[in-house]
């Protein structure tokens, strides 16, 4: 049965082995997803990895609030361009694209959470990041919302600073491994890490991480 309400709880911290859940089929031929956090039906806010099959395509269809996302595998197409493995997109609320992919691929994305204020498309190459580089490259940064998005690594042994992120923090491992207070998490992992809930961080291996932070609710409390 598909749940239109799945961890939809932002108070609440949510570890997933993106790579251990099943693929479940959408209504489009095709195209198949692992939901990880949704709010409604077929249109709904939703983070997800969507995987579409090799000479798949999907309707033309409008973004009222917004959709970002990164290519994990393979090339995803639109009107507007090819996009390849390490792809950062993000289309503003209101903009409209027809989806289609040649050789097939995967992507991480989020629908319908951004501010209507929003009106620039954002196009980024990751991949030579990827490779080597900083420690952290900016995707995107909302001086009115706070929210900020970025691409960041951590070499082997290294540790993150311990933070507490107003807004919380949202972070995809997309390579090497990551150890916390609460375990230890490998590629594919996602963790939704509440507003206000302190977090630190090492790598052994080393690892490079999507990371979304200030875009959470803060928990309403009784009076």
């Amino acid at each position: 049965m598909d749940e239109p309400i799945r961890n939809a709880d932002f108070s609440q911290r949510v570890v997933l082995a993106t790579e251990a859940l099943p693929w479940e089929a959408s209504p489009q031929p095709g195209v198949a997803r692992r939901i990880l956090d949704r709010i409604g039906g077929e249109v709904a806010r939703a983070t997800s990895l969507v995987r579409y099959a090799p000479g798949s395509t999907f309707p033309e269809h409008e973004h009222a609030l917004g959709e970002e996302f990164l290519v994990l595998e393979g090339v995803f197409s639109d009107e507007h361009g090819d996009y390849p493995a390490g792809t950062y997109v993000r289309n503003p609320p209101a903009s409209r694209h027809s989806p289609r992919t040649a050789a097939g691929c995967v992507i991480f994305v989020k629908l319908r959470q951004m501010s209507l204020a929003e009106s620039v498309r954002v196009v980024i190459d990751t991949a030579a990041f990827a490779a080597d580089g900083p420690a952290r490259l900016p995707l995107f940064e909302g001086p009115q919302s706070g929210e900020s998005v970025a691409i960041e690594r951590l070499r082997p042994g290294e540790s993150r600073a311990r933070h507490t992120s107003a807004g919380g923090e949202e972070i995809l491992i997309l390579s090497g491994d990551l150890v916390d207070a609460y375990g230890s998490y490998g590629k594919g992992t996602w963790i939704r890490t509440p507003h206000g809930m302190p977090g630190s961080g090492r790598s052994s291996a080393g690892t490079v991480f999507w990371v979304k932070r200030g875009h959470l609710p803060a928990p309403i409390r009784a009076s």
